[in-house]
């Protein structure tokens, strides 16, 4: 689709977008001004029950396409490389905790489906950036959590949840005893801001940032974690992008842009 695309001079838009919104776009700007010294590493989780406790028809987060690393790690991973570049090598453990789930609402409750994908993805994630993180990703655990922080030189900043597009932020810098909260800029109706910027970007010339490459780098991110965790090796991701730019604090979604 990218390679035709190009030869058509079309651009390419993609899901998720919300790394464009106040909350990461803040953290980045963060990152950017030296409030925790030079990025080391990064720690992000996401887990849970699982969908089928609150999803009528949940077979499908269980089949391959899906798993919590599926469904859940565009958001972070989108959020990780918009924050330090492209990935470079992945390397990965994958568990899954039951072969069957039951389904916990709906028309459909009670009954048992099979489960054919991982269900807690443990990555380590190598930037060309040179920064490192490591990501949790389950359906198995029984305490929910969602996690963001960046590690740097000088403290450690706590970053709202990549898979919504506001959220508070915070630092601790090295030697302090508590959080200190820092300023979100930027709209925060967040809905339809790729869309948005896609628009903007045919107009003006020049790639959208939630673009096609971007999504393509992150789908062979994981991918690559999940041939990681098969073979139980170090796995190259094929392309390494830079970050998309960042978002102006004053960047209007709502202004009218045509004369």
């Amino acid at each position: 689709m990218l390679a035709q695309a190009a030869e058509r001079g079309l651009l390419v838009g993609n899901a998720p977008d919300t790394f464009l919104g106040a909350g990461l776009q803040s953290a980045l700007r963060a990152v950017g001004a030296g409030h925790i010294g030079e990025p080391v590493a990064a720690t992000t989780a996401v887990m849970g029950l699982g969908p089928e406790g609150w999803h009528p028809d949940p077979a499908f987060f269980y089949q391959p396409g899906a798993g919590p690393l599926f469904d859940l790690g565009p958001y972070y991973l989108t959020a990780l490389v918009a924050l330090f570049g492209g990935v470079s090598r992945v390397a990965a453990s994958a568990a899954r905790a039951r072969e069957e789930r039951v389904v916990g609402s709906g028309p459909r409750a009670g009954q048992v489906f099979p489960v054919a994908v991982p269900t807690h993805v443990s990555a380590l994630v190598e930037f060309g950036s040179g920064v490192r993180a490591t990501s949790v990703l389950s359906f198995d655990s029984a305490l929910p959590r969602i996690q963001f922080e960046v590690t740097g030189t000088e403290g450690v900043l706590a970053v709202p949840d990549p898979n919504t597009f506001r959220g508070p932020l915070k630092v601790r810098a090295n030697g302090a005893e508590d959080w200190r909260d820092l300023p979100v800029a930027g709209r925060v109706d967040g809905r339809g801001l790729g869309v948005l910027d896609l628009a903007r970007a045919i107009r003006r010339g020049g790639a959208p940032r939630a673009s096609g490459a971007l999504a393509l780098h992150v789908l062979q991110t994981m991918t690559a974690i999940t041939h990681s965790a098969e073979h139980a090796e170090f796995t190259r991701v094929a392309t390494c992008p830079a970050p998309p730019p960042p978002v102006p604090a004053d960047w209007d979604p709502g202004a009218a842009t045509l004369d």
